[in-house]
């Protein structure tokens, strides 16, 4: 057999491309950058990011890059601008809150398609956005937008607006934040594709965010000062040449539907006006107060929101879990939202945030204040217990005081229902809450005394 000699051989192979000699290096897909942020914004409803919106526009002014989610399109609230309801105002709203961030700059906007719930508890709202797939997606929007920091409001019951739905989007978030970096949780977010146009595996990563805050929905400041940074909103801003109050009024522009009234009379003041009727109390310049939630990565409780943060991902933290408080074994306790956020922070290692002792709530007056109760009796044998209630002149016992039997080893839940008065001459007064008291006995012994302190309103949300 003829053979090629040694010198053909080299020639030959020094006429191939060099790319048949060596495989090319081919770079694998990184996540998207387009996406990334530093501050993940979580509220309720559009128009609540004006909760935030000063402090936004000041962190848009030191080149942070700003997410924000809404837990619902507000189509329950009010339509001043139009005559569409439902979920036809809920399109609309949720162009209002696509334009209002925009004044900003801000354009990475989703929504968790919660449906708008009209009251104080935190329950009904999490039951009514389908708690589990909205947590879902919003870890989902964490990995996507790995954010160094979340904003939400303040999880907890307070006098104040206290809206449910307020409530829920610091509850979701709290829980996205420590469930985001999880390798476990909602896995399937986190496999990669077996075959090519995968329809259910994500490609996404864990991702821990460093810190969260929160900003209260609460008439008293007195238990927050202190708690987190706190931010001037009068300062003037440098790309938009104005103090950050009138850039987020502007921005609050676009919500015609909740406030057309407001914007109207704004439309026919001057700009001297503007700033004393924004600047007086209840207006636009108050300071931007916020609670620290957890930090990662240390850093002092009142110090900056980007203090100590640095580029780049962080080991998942699981949190640390407070242990179970010891309970006798017959006891009557606060049930409903308050036991859940009795236990809400004792399992995310929030048991520094503040919360009003003895709890509080604004009710409507003339309606009905129902105190949720958690009876338990652990002994071997049926126990008696006995339900009083202690109310302020004219408040009366509608249902749940008396006598009841509690079978033995039985957790059960009970409710005690107060008619409340009619406020009358004394609404023209600053209200006061008043102080409400249920005792539980057995056995001639108290084992429950359950404190509530209720402020009555000419209007307010249904507990």
């Amino acid at each position: 057999m003829k053979r090629f000699p040694r010198n053909a051989l080299v020639l030959l192979v020094g006429l191939l491309p060099l790319r048949l000699l060596a495989q090319e290096r081919k770079l694998l897909p990184q996540p998207d950058e387009r996406y990334k942020a530093d501050i993940l914004l979580v509220v309720a409803h559009p128009d609540d990011e004006g909760a935030a919106t000063p402090y936004l526009a000041r962190a848009i002014d030191e080149g942070k890059r700003i997410a924000v989610v809404y837990g619902t399109r507000g189509s329950s609230g009010a339509n001043e601008a139009g005559a569409e309801q439902a979920a036809a105002l809920g399109a609309i709203r949720e162009i209002e809150a696509r334009r209002a961030l925009n004044t900003l700059g801000i354009t990475n906007v989703w929504f968790l398609n919660g449906q708008d719930t009209a009251s104080q508890n935190v329950l009904q709202s999490l039951a009514n956005w389908g708690h589990g797939a909205a947590l879902q997606h919003l870890v989902r929007i964490v990995r996507l937008t790995r954010p160094e920091v979340i904003l939400t409001f303040l999880p907890g019951t307070f006098i104040g607006e206290d809206h449910g739905d307020h409530q829920a989007s610091g509850v979701l978030a709290t829980e996205a934040f420590d469930l985001a970096g999880d390798p476990v949780a909602f896995a399937e977010q986190l496999g990669s594709p077996m075959r090519r146009l995968e329809p259910f595996l994500e490609n996404l990563r864990p991702w821990q965010p460093k810190k969260i805050y929160y900003f209260p929905d609460a008439d008293r400041e007195d238990i927050f000062r202190g708690k987190g940074p706190e931010y001037s909103v009068k300062d003037i801003s440098k790309s938009g040449k104005q103090a950050y109050w009138r850039m987020a009024l502007e921005s609050f522009r676009a919500h015609e539907t909740q406030a057309k009234a407001y914007l109207d009379s704004l439309a026919k003041m001057d700009e001297a006006q503007i700033e004393k009727l924004a600047l007086s109390p209840d207006g636009w310049g108050d300071a931007q107060r916020f609670v620290l939630g957890k930090s990662l990565v240390g850093g002092s409780v009142t110090g900056e929101i980007f203090e100590n943060i640095m580029p780049g991902a962080i080991p998942f933290a699981r949190s640390d879990v407070s242990p179970e408080p010891a309970q006798p074994e017959v006891a009557a306790e606060l049930a409903g939202p308050w036991s859940f956020y009795a236990e809400f922070r004792r399992s995310h290692g929030l048991s520094h945030l503040p919360h009003p002792e003895p709890p509080e709530i604004a009710l409507q007056e003339g309606t009905t204040l129902v105190i949720p109760l958690w009876i338990c009796n652990q002994t071997p044998a049926i126990r008696e217990l006995t339900l009083t209630a202690e109310l302020p002149a004219g408040w009366t016992v509608q249902n749940g005081a008396g006598k009841f039997a509690v079978a033995a080893r039985q957790v059960a839940a009970a409710r005690v229902e107060i008619n409340l008065p009619v406020l009358g001459d004394a609404a023209s007064k600053k209200p006061e809450a008043q102080e409400v008291t249920v005792r539980a006995s057995s056995n001639g012994q108290i084992v429950g005394v359950v404190k509530f302190r209720v402020e009555l309103r000419k209007r307010a949300l249904p507990q």
